[in-house]
């Protein structure tokens, strides 16, 4: 399943959609190159793709950490990726009266894990008409996810995506239970793998959290085997200098090839129904 967003390209392709880009918006350049990259890669493998950038981090270990660079300013350049390039953006939302306001610039709200269960939030994000894409709390099963999903589709809104991310696996890991995506897909919602956050170790003693970016390609193919039809993955230059969620990204140069096996393993799966 593709959602149906406008400016969402290829999406006859027979491959997964792809939501990539920076964890935070650190400045209209660095967002710019990022997305000129990926669109190049998506346009030379068919690859429905959505930039994904978030204008705010509001959920942070260490208040000493990044934060953002000014709401409007960081909502004005996801704008200016949107229409120069013509694609898709999506971007947190942390509270109700957030979603009307981000929503004037992008074109899907996207619902952080930790408040996936929040009422006001899901309801305010419906209301907007945007594409709603709820990411599972690290402390729920897949099966209840049904009931974020009831809450957006009651405010009358049927837009809406789900996204894996990993479920808590002791105090400072997470693992990824795969029977939960064609659990998802049975709500008949398009169900998205987030690669590079599944693979976060929070709640380091440092207060910055740790991650194995040395999974990302395990965790991908195995996502797309098991029939996400979207795969979420957080991507920068150089994700050392990152402000945020440094440690468990996938550095731009190596994403082309990550893309191309996984359009490969895509293609199988078609074949084989």
């Amino acid at each position: 399943m593709i959602p149906q967003i406008e400016k969402l390209k290829y999406t006859d392709s027979g491959n997964f959609f792809l939501l990539a880009g920076p964890c935070a918006i650190e400045g209209e350049k660095m967002a710019m190159d990022i997305a000129e990259q990926i669109v190049l890669i998506s346009e030379r493998l068919k690859i429905p793709y959505v930039f994904k950038g978030s204008y705010r981090k509001a959920n942070r270990s260490r208040i000493d950490s990044f934060t953002g660079i000014g709401d409007e300013k960081a909502l004005k350049i996801l704008q200016k990726v949107a229409t120069t390039y013509n694609i898709p953006v999506v971007t947190d939302i942390h509270t109700a009266d957030e979603a009307a306001m981000a929503a004037e610039y992008v074109d899907i709200l996207q619902i952080p894990a930790f408040l996936c269960r929040q009422t006001d939030i899901l309801v305010a994000a419906a209301n907007t008409g945007k594409v709603v894409n709820i990411k599972k709390g690290q402390f729920l099963s897949a099966d209840a996810m049904q009931f974020a999903v009831t809450k957006v589709r009651e405010s009358g809104n049927p837009n809406v995506i789900l996204t894996e991310r990993g479920t808590t696996f002791g105090y400072q890991d997470l693992v990824i239970d795969y029977r939960g995506i064609p659990e998802m897909k049975a709500l008949d919602v398009p169900v998205v793998l987030d690669i590079t956050h599944s693979l976060q170790q929070p709640n380091q003693a440092s207060g910055v959290t740790g991650g194995k970016p040395q999974l990302i390609e395990v965790v991908a193919r195995a996502g797309i085997a098991v029939g996400a039809d979207g795969i979420f993955i957080e991507t920068h230059p150089n994700p050392a200098e990152a402000k945020s969620d440094g440690a468990n990204m996938l550095r731009l140069d190596l994403l082309e090839n990550l893309m191309q096996k996984l359009v490969l393993i895509k293609q199988t799966i078609n074949q084989i129904g």
